[in-house]
């Protein structure tokens, strides 16, 4: 087992008798620390907690094999350190897939069950009622994956089309010298004052919608949409996909290698704990200072697991009211334009537990007419137009409208 995997189960070398299941995480953002059999039909699942940090046990990412077609389980997660969650609310699905198929597919909620059991000392516990329809690899995930190595095809592949539009640099190395991409989007011309609007994903590794969105954003920037066209020509985008490779690559919920959340860690970032947030501070900061540029917007991609829909986080500026009201421009915009994005949850909020987060602190260190928010996605489902009597609606393309 390499030493990427540590904590992980693994296929043992043998396979028992069909009809015995045998589980695997040893794979890239796998994670699944222990499964107890109680029979042929039920097991108890324990998510790994993230490296160096037992606090985080939400992500879970594994495959099985060895059933027999038409054979029906019950996969018991029984240590989820999240106890508020959607699952208790119809408005929420792991996912699964057959390794034949690419698509993944959200679990029907009529076999979902997430209660306080007695038998497992009184925890909450996630339940998956499951048949297999043939005796093939199937994986099952908290939400749809979006691996490092998913990332770097998807940069290979724009690459390998010299668009003259388009171009890749690596920002920083992590803690386990994973490449930290900066992509740089945009036609304007080289001497031109530039307007400059910087994006970054994936600091918690665990919250894989955001590189969905940021792929859609990525995937909508470089095609011959004459919005994407006028887009390019107007400003400079640089995107920083993933914030967080080693955490998305060891199959972390929160945290980095050493068990750092480095959402609060944008105030003092170590150049040796958290390097991939010193080296994007510093480039916000630079272009910050530089009197040739403005700084239109900084936004950074997360997943929410306790509500549907998409919305944002933004700071209160309590002593500049015209600062304050541009900052609702983008919102009230989102809302009019798609039909997942929720007013009613977005906020402005100066919180203590917030402290430290990449929208809070560039908020306070970069020029006041630029935008900084925090764009959270549900994991899940959304309500379309920010509608309570709605029927949520499922997500399982997760794409982005903010360019459109």
């Amino acid at each position: 087992m390499s030493d990427c995997m540590i904590g992980n189960v693994k296929f043992p070398a043998e396979k028992p008798t069909p009809g015995t299941i045998i589980f695997d995480a040893n794979f890239e953002s796998g994670n699944l620390g222990r499964v107890d059999m109680l029979s042929e039909c039920e097991y108890d699942l324990f998510v790994r907690p993230d490296t160096c940090n037992p606090r985080h046990r939400v992500w879970f990412y594994f495959a099985v094999e060895n059933a027999l077609p038409n054979q029906k389980v019950v996969f018991n997660v029984v240590n989820l350190s999240k106890l508020r969650t959607l699952f208790d609310t119809a408005s929420a699905a792991p996912v699964v897939r057959r390794c034949s198929q690419q698509t993944w597919m959200r679990i029907p909620v009529k076999h979902l069950y997430y209660y306080r059991s007695a038998a497992h000392a009184d925890r909450f516990v996630l339940s998956i009622a499951f048949i297999f329809d043939s005796a093939q690899r199937y994986e099952f995930a908290y939400c749809i994956p979006y691996t490092y190595t998913d990332l770097q095809n998807l940069l290979a592949e724009i690459d390998s089309r010299n668009l003259r539009f388009f171009s890749r640099d690596v920002l920083a190395l992590s803690v386990q010298r994973r490449k930290v991409d900066i992509i740089t989007i945009t036609e304007t011309p080289l001497y031109s004052r530039q307007k400059i609007v910087f994006i970054t994903a994936r600091v918690h590794p665990g919250e894989t919608p955001s590189s969905f969105v940021i792929k859609g954003i990525i995937d909508f920037l470089v095609s011959d949409d004459e919005r994407a066209k006028r887009l390019r020509s107007e400003y400079v985008f640089k995107l920083v996909p993933m914030l967080n490779p080693d955490g998305v690559y060891l199959g972390n919920y929160r945290c980095s290698l050493i068990g750092c959340d480095l959402n609060r860690h944008w105030l003092a970032p170590s150049s040796w704990a958290q390097p991939t947030l010193y080296a994007t501070k510093n480039l916000l900061l630079r272009y910050n200072a530089n009197p040739q540029i403005d700084l239109i917007m900084y936004l950074d991609l997360h997943a929410h697991s306790q509500r549907t829909n998409s919305f944002i986080y933004g700071n209160v500026f309590s002593k500049d009211a015209r600062r304050c009201e541009r900052q609702l421009i983008i919102p009230y915009l989102l809302s009019e334009l798609t039909d997942d994005f929720s007013l009613s949850y977005t906020s402005f909020n100066t919180d203590a537990e917030k402290a430290g987060t990449g929208r809070r602190t560039m908020g306070d260190l970069l020029d006041p007419n630029c935008f900084c928010y925090t764009l959270e996605v549900s994991f899940f489902s959304y309500r379309p137009h920010d509608s309570l009597t709605a029927k949520t609606i499922p997500y399982l393309d997760f794409t982005c409208k903010l360019t459109n």
